[in-house]
């Protein structure tokens, strides 16, 4: 039947029991970043980590019955009262609270003014009535000539953000905070028995609480003529391994196998750089005989837009043996576009396969394409070239692989899909490529040429690599939490973008996804830097040499780092609007410090030791009892004599004499591991409360984490008296709650990187597994469909905000603590 496990690329290494918030399918950066946010794949379209949808829909042929293994494939519908993608409607609209009768069809709104439809924020898509602030009520009438009600009928809706929506008075809709565009409700029959010739009335209200504000709205039939894949593959099994997702699914007669690589393999900087990755597929018969079998997958020019209305143009290629589908915007605004929910909007999406056997790709309309595709298992003609001024009829990009008959021996292929963004990076006002380009020299098709040669060497690589990582983490700290870090590997990885600046150094700049849109955040950085530790430090630096360099340039002139280098993609300067002095010195020198450890000499610090005096001296004078300032738990607000933040500045500045005492600076070390003593013994006697240490040196009562004391334990520095921790962490099980330990006394919600960081203090395996068992539980239970987000509410396991972020590379920190215990690294 195969090859065995141990050389089978279809099948896992091992068998994942978690059940991940949000599947990871393709991930290479910021922007190329799909996410399944469903049990089955089958269950809803594809998404880019913002929720907008970058539709991936997959199906399987056999003996000419269709199953389709992923995604949802949207409806075909017919509009009775459409949305604006086809025309603007007009409506009756406050912004007013009216009385509590609003949404009932009969409801006078004659006070209400008039409006066209969409209603929202500058910047939204086809807005004609502005709304940004608050809340909006809207009433749009839709006049019937005929009884519809035996029809299939669905409403569909855009919103941004909290959205509730009536027909004739009853309430269908309720979405909680979110934002979603094109969601498609059908309508129950108790619900059509409610619609009447005449006047109708669809009534909303949204309430904008950050960010884009949106409304759009209207109602559908089904189409008469469905091209949809309506039958549903069964899904069989799912594995998030750390650089590749393993699905199988039951397809009739045959069983599919399904695996998503994005090889982000930390040893090879051309390749974790490249933005293509691998879609592959094996198909085997279950009984034992023959069937006739096509393979297809398509998407969409959504891959290449921030959002629908902008115009694309999409085209065939043919080059060197391969075949291409690309697709972008036709105004290609190179880096112009910046924010947090944000999608690329230049450059060019692609779809690549060789030309062996009886593949083929298609560009065209999705009904031409779908309908010969269940007909005949065979894509239609393909156009050359499809421009859409508006997103209102995309073309879909189709391939499609004739494997023939398939026995239970199988056959297998596979598919890439990558995307060449020109230039990536706006670094101190210039563009700069990513770093797999080497400013010119290769080009994308390079790269899928390069990508397609070695397909077979690095999925073995990236097997190989998950099975040793998952095994390390096993051994490091139990199945569970393997798991999490299996789920969180790429996740930390895209949040970055690989570069290199005039001279030639390495920037790997993060983007602080779903957090404010900051480029290379410091205290992003400090909390993923264990992941980068454990398999490269080199990328830790790429992410420190920025904020060195801006220190260094004279362009930023304050004792200690910036917090940031503006907002994603543009890295000129700090724009977040506070400083966080302590902090940011504090993570910066640490992270240095422990790299210079991992590496096993000073170098890289001995290039930046003015800068890092500078801001050593800002720690011994500022850090003990830290004035009123934020911290990288700046969600919480500003707190002086934050005890955790103390600790921060201590360990700060014992870090900074071991990288003296690497350098042969005897008594530079000996006055800052004294210094540190020194501070240690009064923290503990200003923070001390009983059984526990306070949050704040001011505030009996109070607790919090001491996550950033887990250096003096991993690095057996001893600063700090050793019965703190042998204190803090009893008191700290006895407040952990169904999903977790709280950050700290104030509040029930938790960052769950800090949380591990915390655990890893513990002093024995089953110590630590009581930590990480709610953390697991929480990622394994909670309702927030996202891909891991790092804040969230103890008690009901929801997430509060973020998500998508680089801190989940904390995880790893109990990796990194058995690595330097054993000496390994």
């Amino acid at each position: 039947m195969g090859a065995s496990l141990a050389t089978d690329l279809f099948k896992t290494t091992k068998k994942i029991d978690l059940r991940a918030p949000s599947v990871p399918l393709i991930t290479s950066d910021p922007y190329l970043s799909i996410w399944s946010p469903y049990n089955k794949l089958t269950e809803g379209n594809t998404e880019h980590w913002t929720a907008a949808e970058h539709p991936l829909i997959g199906a399987i042929r056999v003996d000419g019955q269709v199953y389709r293994f992923m995604g949802k494939d949207n409806m075909d519908l017919k509009p009775i009262a459409a949305m604006t993608h086809f025309e603007h409607w007009e409506a009756s609209y406050t912004n007013v609270k009216p009385s509590a009768a609003w949404f009932e069809p009969d409801f006078d709104d004659s006070s209400w003014k008039k409006g066209e439809a969409a209603f929202g924020s500058e910047g939204m898509k086809r807005i004609k009535t502005p709304w940004k602030d608050g809340d909006i009520w809207i009433r749009r009438e839709i006049d019937l000539s005929t009884d519809i009600s035996k029809e299939s009928l669905f409403l569909k809706y855009s919103h941004d953000d909290e959205f509730e929506l009536y027909l004739n008075g009853e309430k269908l809709i309720e979405t909680g905070y979110s934002w979603k565009d094109d969601v498609v409700l059908q309508l129950s029959e108790q619900t059509k028995k409610n619609l009447r010739k005449g006047k109708n009335v669809i009534a909303a209200h949204c309430a904008n609480k950050a960010g884009g504000a949106y409304v759009d709205f209207g109602l559908y039939s089904k189409a008469e003529v469905n091209t949809n894949f309506n039958k549903e593959a069964i899904q069989t099994a799912l594995n998030v391994m750390p650089t590749q997702t393993y699905y199988t699914f039951t397809c009739g007669a045959v069983e599919l196998d399904l695996v998503f690589t994005s090889p982000l393999l930390m040893d090879d900087l051309d390749l974790i750089s490249t933005p293509i990755s691998y879609i592959s597929y094996r198909v085997r018969a279950l009984d034992k005989k023959a069937h006739e079998v096509q393979v297809y997958i398509h998407t969409s020019p959504e891959l290449a837009v921030h959002q629908t209305t902008q115009a694309t143009v999409s085209e065939t290629i043919a080059k060197n043996g391969m075949m291409y589908l690309k697709t972008g915007t036709i105004d290609q605004a190179i880096t112009e576009r910046i924010g947090d929910n944000t999608r690329i909007d230049w450059g060019y999406a692609y779809l690549a396969s060789d030309k062996e056997g009886k593949k083929n790709l298609c560009l065209g309309k999705a009904a031409d394409i779908k309908e010969s595709f269940i007909a005949s298992g065979k894509l239609p003609r393909s156009q050359q070239s499809y421009t859409t001024r508006a997103g209102i009829e995309w073309p879909i990009m189709a391939y499609v692989d004739n494997l023939g008959m398939v026995d239970g021996e199988g056959k297998s292929g596979y598919l890439m899909l990558g995307y060449d963004d020109i230039y990536a990076i706006e670094y101190f006002h210039k563009k700069k490529m990513a770093y797999w380009k080497h400013n010119g020299a290769i080009g994308i098709f390079d790269a899928f040429e390069r990508a397609k040669s070695n397909y077979q060497s690095v999925m073995n690589r990236c097997r190989s690599f998950d099975l040793e990582l998952i095994s390390e983490a096993e051994n490091a700290g139990g199945k569970e939490y393997a798991e999490i870090c299996a789920l969180t590997y790429r996740q930390t990885i895209a949040a970055h973008k690989l570069l290199t600046d005039d001279d030639g150094n390495l920037l790997f700049l993060s983007k602080e996804n779903h957090s404010n849109g900051c480029i290379n955040t410091v205290d992003l950085t400090y909390p993923s830097a264990p992941l980068f530790l454990l398999y490269n430090t080199d990328l830790l630096k790429g992410m420190l040499t920025p904020i060195f360099y801006y220190s260094e340039s004279g362009r930023w002139n304050k004792p200690f780092p910036a917090h940031d280098l503006g907002t994603y993609p543009i890295a000129n300067g700090q724009l977040y609007g506070g400083d966080m002095p302590v902090e940011e010195a504090g993570n910066m020198i640490l992270a240095t410090a422990a790299a210079s450890i991992i590496d096993g000499n000073a170098d890289y610090a001995m290039k930046h030791w003015k800068t890092l005096s500078i801001w050593v001296e800002y720690l011994a004078e500022k850090g003990l009892d830290p004035e009123n300032q934020l911290c990288t738990d700046d969600f919480a607000g500003h707190l002086a004599h934050n005890a955790n933040l103390s600790a921060k500045a201590i360990m700060a500045i014992a870090a900074y004499g071991e990288m003296a005492k690497m350098m042969g600076m005897v008594e530079t070390h000996k006055q800052y591991n004294n210094l540190a003593r020194t501070m240690a013994k009064e923290w503990e006697a200003m923070a001390k409360d009983g059984d526990h240490y306070k949050l704040a040196f001011d505030k009996s009562g109070s607790w919090s984490q001491k996550y950033n004391m887990v250096w003096d334990d991993i690095f057996d520095w001893n600063i700090f008296p050793s019965q703190i921790i042998k204190t803090e962490i009893p008191f700290y099980l006895s407040k952990q709650k169904k999903y977790g330990l709280p950050l700290d006394s104030r509040m029930d919600y938790t960052k769950s990187d800090w949380v591990i960081w915390t655990a890893c203090m513990a002093d024995n395996d089953e110590t630590f597994a009581k930590f990480i068992a709610p953390i697991y539980k929480y990622a394994n239970e909670t309702s927030s469909r996202v891909p891991m987000s790092d804040w969230h509410d103890t008690n009901t396991g929801n997430s509060i905000n973020f998500k998508a972020r680089s801190v989940v590379g904390g995880y790893y920190m109990k990796m990194l603590k058995e690595r330097v215990k054993s000496q390994s690294y």
